[in-house]
């Protein structure tokens, strides 16, 4: 892989937080009670530009028990030619406007009472530290970079990034 050499952290965060803002999923891992790695979708609902996210769930679950006992959590997010990996601190935040302000039908097909329903609840992580690969250009550069492999010898042409936020 190569990487930047000189790519600044401004620039590494910025491509960071562009990355993440065109991946609406990401898988949110948990340590639970035992000690047991959980991962479980949930929908971002923003990115700000620290690269903190905000989540809408409901207070009922697994993994909103996990953050309120144990707040250190992953997020990995891809696309077709991305990777993200995230790690923060998440805290369960009760705050209707921000729920009112981030509310859509996505978040409506899990909580049909809207952002009234006493179950819904906003996960925010802010984010420590972050990594990413993107791929520029799609499955036909990939595909380049993966045969100009084959025949060199060199490692895949990526970007990558480390950003410690």
């Amino acid at each position: 892989m190569s990487t930047d050499d000189h790519d600044t952290p401004h620039a590494q965060e910025r491509k960071l937080v562009e990355l993440v803002d065109g991946m609406p999923i990401a898988m949110m891992t948990t340590l639970d009670a035992e000690g047991r790695l959980r991962a479980v979708p949930m929908a971002r609902q923003e990115v700000e530009p620290t690269a903190d996210l905000w989540f809408i769930t409901a207070r009922d679950t697994q993994h909103v028990d996990d953050v309120r006992a144990r707040p250190q959590v992953g997020l990995t997010f891809s696309s077709r030619d991305s990777w993200v990996s995230l790690r923060g601190t998440a805290t369960v935040v009760d705050d209707d406007a921000k729920l009112r302000e981030l509310w859509n039908t996505f978040a409506e097909a899990w909580l049909p009472g809207g952002p009234e329903d006493p179950q819904a609840v906003l996960i925010h992580v802010a984010v420590e530290h972050g990594e990413y690969w993107d791929s520029p250009g799609g499955k036909v550069a990939s595909l380049i970079s993966f045969a100009k492999t084959k025949l060199t010898g060199d490692t895949y042409d990526a970007d990558t990034g480390r950003v410690d936020l």
